[in-house]
């Protein structure tokens, strides 16, 4: 007993000063700045800037693209939107429910604007990630992929004559994205989600079948999982959006001040706080920044898409963090600005975006609980698919090692409802954005690649015309 109690508290204090220096902060004008949080935004701004804008100018390009979607005759497992879907179920989840919530309640609507903003300068991070991801990807010769940040980061360096440090570099990513796969947070949510709607109270049985059905899912592979994402995400974006737009239309006639609200408050001193502590660091602690730009966590599953031009899975990259940040996260905070439900006193989190629907239907909770869980189990099975390259990475592509990656991850998942979890939540955050350290480093040294064969890329475009 003591010793199981000796080891809580060395993991709790490990956890603590891990997240500590993950998110080490300087202080400027009584505001802390977290260091991730400077690593990840300027990145995206120099990546925007440095390519022209191509989240603005690339838009159109990439929704086009989305109609040409089997790409016969390429190498990759799965198509170019299966790809998009299967990073999109990583990415939408419970930070699109929870985490705005939490955002809004620190800083005011004006939190709103910051976010949006920070999800188009995303975009430009998402193109330079998974068009390297295609590019350094490895074909193995039972025909499937290998393929992420670890490979690139690996070829950036040897580009640098640092082949040494590359390696290194590589295996820290691979062990950061192992742990940060856990899918506790996740489960966790939705279990306290149902549990205050229905009133179930098993944490242990909700685990179990949480873990039967997700390793139902992951045992066929990532053609499996795409599969069964190309189909859960339209069908849980379908369901959220439409309850989130019925709320707005009993509300539409303030839609527009609330729209000037956002606006307003986005530079007033709260939302300075607000917007750039409860966003860009609440938000990133739960959500790992909602749509993970700069995390090089989704590029594992674009890197596995059926296509010849690595640019082209850019494109398609880009709109990811359009549709979960600038889109549904917004239309999120529109619920909960127009219901006035971040200012209910004694609420945190998912309760706000909760009480915003009951407050216009009494069985929204409901519906928000079937949109939680689908959320929730989605990323939790494209997370199963990113720490498992990781693995792979690390210890070959043996079938059975695969399996047994496979049952341990299904067996951290049973105990993901189990309460008084916060310091291995904390743990995971802290693995997901170590994650970004190494990857946006290989960004930076590869950039001009991609710039170069973004140009290549627009002359055959118009050749093609």
């Amino acid at each position: 007993m003591n010793s199981d109690f000796s080891f809580q508290q060395a993991f709790e204090s490990l956890t603590t000063q891990l997240t500590a220096i993950v998110f080490y902060a300087f202080n400027i004008n009584g505001v802390s700045i977290p260091m991730v949080l400077i690593w990840l935004i300027s990145g995206a701004l120099v990546f925007t800037c440095y390519l022209g804008f191509i989240n603005v100018r690339g838009f159109g390009h990439a929704l086009s693209l989305l109609k040409n979607n089997k790409r016969t005759g390429a190498n990759g497992e799965i198509s170019p939107f299966q790809a998009l879907s299967t990073a999109l179920s990583g990415t939408v989840g419970t930070g699109n429910i929870a985490g705005v919530a939490v955002a809004i309640s620190l800083g005011g609507p004006g939190a709103t604007f910051w976010m949006i903003v920070a999800g188009l300068l995303g975009m430009s991070t998402k193109f330079v990630e998974c068009t390297l991801a295609v590019k350094y990807r490895q074909i193995n010769a039972d025909g499937s992929v290998s393929g992420g940040p670890m490979y690139y980061i690996k070829a950036a360096l040897d580009k640098f004559n640092l082949p040494l440090l590359g390696s290194i570099l590589a295996i820290a990513f691979s062990i950061f994205v192992i742990f940060g796969s856990a899918g506790f947070v996740h489960v966790n949510q939705g279990f306290v989600q149902v549990k205050s709607v229905t009133g179930f109270d098993n944490a242990w049985l909700f685990g179990a079948i949480y873990a039967f059905l997700v390793g139902a899912v992951i045992i066929g592979g990532l053609k499996s999982i795409a599969r069964v994402t190309s189909k859960l995400v339209p069908l849980m974006c379908g369901i959220y959006l439409l309850a989130s737009l019925l709320v707005m239309l009993t509300h539409a006639s303030a839609i527009p001040s609330a729209l000037w609200l956002i606006v307003q408050g986005a530079f007033t001193p709260e939302a300075g706080y607000g917007g750039f502590i409860g966003v860009l660091i609440q938000g990133f602690r739960r959500a790992a920044y909602s749509n993970e730009a700069g995390i090089g966590s989704s590029p594992i599953a674009h890197a596995a898409a059926r296509t010849k031009e690595p640019v082209s899975q850019g494109f398609i990259g880009l709109l990811e963090p359009f549709i979960d940040t600038v889109v549904i996260c917004t239309i999120t905070a529109l619920v909960i600005i127009l219901t006035g439900a971040y200012q209910t006193p004694g609420l945190d989190g998912v309760q706000i975006t909760s009480g915003a629907f009951a407050s216009v239907f009494s069985w929204f909770p409901w519906v928000l609980m079937v949109a939680l869980l689908l959320f929730g189990f989605s990323t939790v099975i494209s997370w199963s698919y990113y720490g498992m390259t990781g693995w792979r990475y690390l210890v070959g592509q043996d079938k059975h090692l695969t399996q047994l990656y496979k049952v341990l991850f299904c067996l951290i998942v049973s105990m993901g409802a189990v309460p008084d979890v916060m310091a291995v939540f904390n743990f995971i955050d802290s693995m997901i954005f170590l994650m970004a350290v190494p990857n946006i480093l290989a960004l930076y040294l590869l950039l001009p690649e991609v710039r170069a064969d973004l140009k290549a890329y627009w002359a055959k475009q118009q050749q093609a015309r």
